[in-house]
């Protein structure tokens, strides 16, 4: 799953005059990286293993039509900005009864644990999807002029009425975030039922400049998943609380369950 085509805000941008500088975050358990890379052959390379981490009950029936799809799905991602993007798959199946009812951070596909035995979910029991991407936006900034450009991001979003913009204080530094809401109408003929349905989406987007370089680092949640709308904030809150534009292995290894990504 993939977010919509606006993928980031309609904020002033600068021509990209060099390559972002590197920014690190961790990604945790559940999020599958799509294939991105910078050529073909690469790309083709890192679908192969792409769906069968991702399929991971699946045989080669399944991996070798889905590893072009993916690899072409990365392909239309060239040259947009986007330098990671993920589809999260949490299971909804209720381990510790009723009350239970939050997302869990198990792989639906993979295997996790429970008391040292190996815990399986099946789709069938529930699954809650999102999609993350990072993108670097190129902007007009002075290395040190952070808060600066927090604030002009901050005043371009509040503009819009239907945009819930706020200023954050993450520990990488000053960033913006923009939440909104949306409602698609499903035509009957698309939908299971024959009737027409109203699907609500959420998107929590988050700007956060570079203290290293003109550009701004734009990170992009979206699911219809909205049973779960509480814990993919809070999922979102935890990955912006590692975001680092220093190499953090230099200092500490990354955190155990989750995965290093650079941007």
């Amino acid at each position: 799953m993939t977010p919509p085509t606006e993928t980031t805000s309609p904020l002033p941008t600068a021509p990209a005059a060099q390559e972002p500088p590197p920014i690190w975050f961790l990604a945790p358990e559940g999020f599958f990286a799509l294939p991105l890379a910078a050529t073909p052959e690469e790309r083709a390379a890192l679908s192969h293993s792409f769906v069968r981490e991702l399929y991971s009950r699946g045989d080669e029936n399944i991996w070798e039509p889905a590893a072009p799809y993916y690899a072409a799905m990365a392909e239309m991602m060239a040259g947009t900005g986007v330098s990671y993007s993920a589809m999260g798959l949490f299971s909804t199946a209720d381990e510790d009864g009723p009350q239970n009812n939050g997302a869990q951070a198990d792989r639906t596909q993979n295997d996790g644990t429970q008391d040292g035995e190996v815990v399986r979910h099946e789709g069938a029991d529930g699954v809650a999807q999102c999609a993350l991407t990072v993108a670097a936006v190129p902007t007009d900034q002075a290395d040190a002029d952070t808060d600066v450009v927090a604030q002009g991001i901050l005043a371009i979003l509040s503009g819009d009425e239907y945009n819930d913009a706020r200023w954050l204080d993450l520990p990488c530094g000053p960033a913006v975030s923009c939440v909104t809401l949306r409602e698609y109408r499903i035509r009957p003929e698309l939908t299971e039922t024959g009737e027409q349905v109203d699907l609500l989406t959420g998107q929590i987007q988050v700007h956060v400049p570079f203290p290293t370089g003109p550009f701004t680092a734009v990170f992009t949640l979206h699911t219809a998943s909205m049973d779960y709308w509480t814990e993919f904030c809070d999922l979102m809150s935890a990955v912006l609380q590692t975001v680092s534009f220093t190499d953090p292995t230099e200092a500490t290894d990354p955190t155990e369950g989750a995965e290093e990504s650079r941007a």
